[in-house]
């Protein structure tokens, strides 16, 4: 097999068209050429680095409080900043994955991340600090769609199911290291510390990616359309805000304030105008997200699974630890030990439910998936002061192992069957409506944990919002019954050039 690597009319290095350079051979699987794998794992290291940095702030906010000398309401935007920067650039990496090469677009998210996480270390106060977090967060959202785009150019169907299970690494450990990380970093070293160490290991991605990385797929010649993405802004960033501000607090208030409301009306109408517009572009020059993914059956139920799971998710990673914080006594570093196992049992069983999901196809892994969620979301509603914390972290692990089942076949599933076309679109809606549902979670889940808590007390309010969670877990469990394997789109997979 030939490694000769052409350039393209921007002088960037372009790989051959790999999906062409694999074989299928009588008695072993399809074999991904070299060029393909050292494309995959750079994205995932990126990734996963990206994705670490994500929650490595939470357990940091009540030590930031006295280095910098703010509020609680203030610091909590160093969260809710970067979140609003991830729910309003995500609609836009479709755009940005068709108009851009796969280096540049790379380099662009490495690029922000890296000098957002220097500026950081560096950060003389709060808002230079919060600049840094939303200049992060513009590479955040880049990456994860640019790895999922890659992976449905690169990979053969037959291997998708394997690859994407090595994606929940990065998606489920990242973000399970993250609070043991930097509770580890803050009981020796001070805050700054939390950039510092990220920032080598991102420097080093960029510049391996600099080094190795090549173009696949071609570049289109897109419009874009400003409209669009000026709606974005008030439509996603309406919304996420205003579901962070409805759960914002764990004060007892009885309910969300004006602010919020207004925020998710103006989210709503902008919301409905920007699928209004996106539906009218479909018919001439393209819209900014292609809403046409939706007419595949799979991908819409897939969506629609992996929205109740990240609510699931979110709503037990921000509950669990107040739990033990405020009801056990645990200190942030023995908090974001005892969640560590569970994570780590998702992302290390990821690779072998991907190569299982290959075999066996979605149903069995879902709804098997589903209903561990829903046992432990209801377990974890029997909590009280007494409760073991070894059964605690038993009931997590269960909890990430469903979700695991959870996750890789919902997104091989949904994408799966997609034209080339729809895939950074795809990838693009995918990730757009975890970051909602997220904030949806979180704030369903810590309003009624407030509410309750206010006149039942703490024990009370977990109860109330672990069942709530429980509820809509089952959901996931109708959902599951829905998945069917999806055999992919009838296309010829686009040569690179």
């Amino acid at each position: 097999m030939s490694t000769d690597v052409s350039s393209n009319a921007h002088g960037d290095p372009v790989a051959p068209a790999a999906p062409a350079s694999e074989t299928v051979t009588a008695t072993g699987p399809v074999k991904m050429s070299r060029e393909s794998v050292t494309i995959i794992v750079t994205l995932l290291v990126a990734t996963f680095v990206v994705i670490l940095n994500e929650t490595i702030m939470n357990v940091a906010l009540q030590r930031l409080m006295v280095d910098l000398g703010v509020d609680a309401p203030t610091v909590q935007w160093l969260s809710t900043g970067f979140m609003l920067t991830m729910a309003v650039v995500i609609p836009t990496t479709g755009f940005i994955l068709q108009r851009l090469s796969t280096r540049a677009v790379f380099m662009l998210a490495m690029g922000l991340f890296s000098g957002g996480t220097l500026l950081a270390a560096l950060a003389p106060g709060f808002e230079v600090l919060l600049l840094a977090r939303i200049v992060q967060a513009g590479g955040t959202a880049i990456m994860l769609p640019l790895l999922m785009t890659t992976i449905l150019t690169l990979v053969p169907i037959e291997r998708r199911g394997a690859v994407m299970g090595n994606v929940s690494i990065a998606i489920s450990v990242a973000p399970a290291m993250g609070p043991t990380v930097s509770g580890l970093i803050l009981e020796h070293f001070t805050w700054r510390f939390m950039f510092v160490f990220v920032l080598p290991i991102a420097l080093a991605a960029f510049a391996i990616g600099a080094r190795y990385l090549t173009n696949i797929g071609e570049s289109e010649k897109t419009r874009l359309d400003i409209l669009s993405v000026l709606l974005t802004v008030p439509a996603f960033g309406g919304l996420v805000y205003g579901l962070s501000q409805v759960g914002g607090g764990h004060g007892g208030q009885s309910g969300p304030g004006t602010t919020a409301l207004a925020a998710l009306a103006i989210g709503l109408v902008a919301m409905t105008a920007f699928v209004f517009r996106q539906l009218k572009l479909q018919k001439s020059d393209g819209p900014l997200l292609d809403l046409r993914a939706f007419n595949f059956r799979m991908f819409t139920v897939s969506v629609l699974l992996l929205v109740v799971a990240m609510i699931a998710l979110f709503g037990a990673v921000i509950l669990l630890p107040l739990y033990l914080q405020e009801i056990r006594g645990l200190k942030s570093l023995e908090t974001g030990l005892a969640l560590l196992p569970g994570g780590l049992a998702m992302g290390l069983l990821g690779p072998f439910i991907g190569r299982l999901f290959d075999k066996v196809g979605p149903l069995p892994l879902t709804v098997t998936g589903s209903v561990m969620m829903v046992l432990s979301l209801w377990q974890f509603s029997m909590l009280n002061a007494e409760t073991a914390v070894w059964w605690i972290v038993t009931l997590h692990v269960v909890l990430s192992l469903g979700l695991a089942l959870l996750f890789t076949p919902a997104f091989t599933t949904g994408l799966n069957p997609l034209p080339p076309h729809l895939y950074s679109h795809g990838s693009a809606i995918m990730s757009t409506l975890q970051q909602v549902a997220g904030a949806a979670g979180t704030a369903l889940l810590v309003s009624i944990y407030a509410v309750v808590s206010a006149g039942s007390g703490i024990v009370a309010g977990m109860h109330a919002a672990f069942l709530t969670a429980a509820i809509i877990a089952v959901a996931a469990v109708v959902l599951s019954a829905m998945m069917r394997k999806t055999a992919g789109a009838e296309h010829p997979v686009p040569a690179a050039h």
